[in-house]
């Protein structure tokens, strides 16, 4: 028994001192290995601002449309804000559409802010909105975004939980909108003519969390959700509407994501 004891120190001491010269060789510089984030797909956010009353305005929704077909309308998402003087006082004007419309300075309708971090104005070539959109997608998203919805036809309440995983480190703002589709309101077309039933879409009604979101970080390897509930207006039609979360910041939106407010699964009406 203590033959045996004294042969396993012996042996613990020669491993240890394989192990420390073993480390000993190795060079400083290749101890710590950088293993570089995984590429995450970057979700496009397009803030179009338009108007009722804006007769250019149906050629950017054409030139959103094809750049969705190109892309895919899961990879660049449009919210339609209606403002601006040709917008005022129109059915689809809301005052929030309005305060963006402000804060990013513009000046003329059609315009698209691309992922906050690039402004297009006009519809003479759809080169520059296309342009933009492209270089936002090409860049990896620093994490991954995520989001789900619950609806209680009672109440009209939607509950949406956003999930996000850190690829980096990130902090910034979340934000929360619910926009619609199949919205049937007049429309001021290219010919100047007025279509009175024209068929919009994406159109911004709300923001959940406050016109400019709320304070959200994520860091590496990090899971983190948020959780908020929104009684819709009574005029919105639930099945035709979406939430889109978004993470940005001073340098951009950084991921962005889109989930209708009734799951496909849930069967509602």
């Amino acid at each position: 028994m203590k033959i045996t004891y004294i042969y396993n120190k012996v042996a613990l001491a020669a491993l240890a001192t394989l192990a420390f010269t073993a480390c000993n060789d190795i060079d400083e510089n290749d101890r710590y290995i950088y293993v570089e984030p995984p590429q995450t797909d970057k979700v496009v956010l397009i803030e179009d601002f338009t108007g009722q009353m804006c007769s250019n305005c149906p050629l950017a929704t054409g030139f959103i449309e094809q750049m969705q077909e190109d892309y895919g309308s899961d990879r660049v998402i449009a919210v339609g804000m209606h403002s601006g003087p040709l917008g005022l006082n129109t059915p689809l004007y809301t005052q929030t559409g309005q305060h963006y419309y402000d804060q990013w300075s513009i000046v003329g309708q059609p315009a698209g802010v691309i992922d906050r971090r690039t402004k297009v104005e006009g519809v003479s070539s759809i080169t520059p909105w296309n342009t933009a959109v492209n270089n936002a997608l090409a860049l990896s998203a620093p994490l991954r975004l995520s989001a789900a919805t619950s609806y209680d036809a009672a109440t009209r309440t939607v509950s949406i939980d956003v999930t996000a995983e850190g690829v980096l480190d990130v902090e910034g703002k979340l934000q929360l909108w619910l926009i619609e589709d199949n919205v049937t309101s007049f429309q001021m077309m290219p010919d100047r003519s007025v279509d009175p039933r024209y068929n919009h879409n994406h159109v911004f009604r709300t923001a959940v969390n406050g016109d400019d979101g709320e304070a959200f970080s994520v860091a590496w390897g990090e899971t983190k959700t948020v959780s908020h509930t929104y009684t819709l207006d009574a005029a919105w039609k639930e099945a035709d509407m979406s939430v889109v979360a978004f993470v940005y910041n001073d340098e951009g939106v950084q991921q962005a994501v889109k989930v209708p407010v009734i799951p496909a699964e849930s069967g509602e009406n």
